[in-house]
């Protein structure tokens, strides 16, 4: 679960990383009290979306005029922003965090996340501040610093040492090593604290005045440690998440949606990958990724039908299902079930394997329902295709 840059640096805050005053606005008339009450040389403006690149598509504003900070609220909110996370559709402004400009001396990259080679949780960093920073890791990789951190020992001393040192603070700013340790050391007891997927500053700059900030926030949460967390889940913004993708978690289904045209409903993350790719290859593409999971059902079947067939650009469906857990012939049962109770209007391509897969193809098969029967996956693939059109 993603959060707004506002409640990144609340979080931030709890945890002894400093931030600039800032408040949530949704408003102009509020955006005209907040900044009575900031009062400062300089004011921000930021549109709040679940997307990087808002700079660039005008979704932050500064200014030195406390008059002006009205206007520009009202600008923002109800726009939309499109970047190179948002898509061509891009995402429209609800809130907006306004705060308290600042003195930048420099700008720091600074984020922690588990690196999935060495399964520790690892600080990411580089004097690269403002950048993005898979741009940096392309063009300039020798700027990357990694610190793993052993997760039995916890964070060091000597790991924040070698993250300083590493960017050249004792040469750049020897004044901010301090407190530059320290606050490696709150962040990462707030990812592992809070369950924590991503935790991301940048940019963290230097002032003239010689004192750390964190001008930016991102926090990412493992959905799996949500439960355990009841403040960050009341972080939840509906408006920043797809709606079928809202259905899909009251159903207990992981979906997310794409932008092919071939709805996918398999059981398993790993062959719901495969089968992806393997539509790809067969040269169209797949309007999304659904794990039904394990156990298969007609509920759970008839949720995924009416979820795929919401999309306008599923113009038909492969279900993929390997019976291993619940039996194909109990599968095949779910899917007539589930198709007599949703009225399919789309080309159907059932592929099953597994235990008692021809018994389930051969009910699938007598039905009489509108679909296709395939046991190979590579088959299935090209069936649906043949069906549907390759992609444009």
């Amino acid at each position: 679960m993603n959060v707004h840059e506002f409640q990144a640096k609340s979080i931030f805050a709890q945890f002894g990383v400093p931030v600039p005053r800032g408040k949530e606005i949704t408003s102009p008339a509020a955006a005209t009290a907040w900044a009575d009450e900031l009062n400062t040389p300089m004011f921000v403006v930021k549109a709040q979306i679940h997307a990087g690149g808002r700079g660039k598509a005008g979704g932050v504003k500064i200014t030195k005029d406390k008059g002006a900070v009205a206007g520009l609220a009202k600008e923002l909110i109800g726009k939309t922003l499109v970047t190179h996370q948002t898509g061509p559709k891009g995402r429209t402004v609800h809130r907006l965090l306004v705060e308290e400009g600042a003195n930048i001396g420099k700008e720091l990259y600074l984020s922690i996340l588990v690196d999935r080679e060495t399964g520790r949780p690892t600080f990411i960093a580089s004097t690269e501040g403002g950048m993005e920073i898979e741009e940096v890791a392309e063009k300039t990789p020798d700027r990357i610093i990694k610190e793993s951190i052993d997760p039995a020992a916890g964070f060091q001393a000597h790991n924040g040492r070698n993250v300083a040192y590493a960017l050249g603070l004792h040469t750049l700013e020897p004044a901010v090593i301090t407190p530059f340790i320290q606050l490696l050391g709150n962040l990462y007891r707030l990812f592992m604290e809070k369950h924590a997927a991503l935790v991301e500053i940048n940019p963290l700059i230097i002032t003239k005045e010689k004192t750390l900030v964190a001008l930016d926030g991102k926090v990412s949460f493992d959905d799996n440690g949500l439960f355990k967390h009841e403040d960050v889940q009341k972080m939840r913004d509906l408006n920043e998440e797809e709606p079928l993708e809202i259905e899909a978690t009251a159903n207990n289904l992981n979906y997310v949606k794409l932008d092919g045209n071939i709805g996918c409903m398999v059981n398993g993350a790993g062959l719901a990958m495969a089968t992806m790719d393997v539509i790809k290859l067969a040269g169209s593409e797949p309007a999304n990724f659904l794990d039904v999971g394990g156990g298969a059902t007609k509920d759970t079947v008839a949720a995924g039908f009416r979820i795929l067939l919401k999309d306008p650009n599923v113009k038909g469906i492969f279900i993929n299902i390997f019976g291993g857990i619940v039996r194909c012939e109990r599968i095949a049962h779910g899917v007539i079930e589930a198709a007599k109770e949703v009225k399919i209007t789309v080309p159907l391509v059932v592929r099953l394997q597994g235990t008692n897969a021809e018994e389930g193809r051969k009910l699938l098969a007598e039905s009489g329902l509108k679909l296709d029967v395939a046991n190979d996956l590579w088959e299935a693939a090209q069936k649906i295709v043949q069906l549907t059109g390759k992609a444009a």
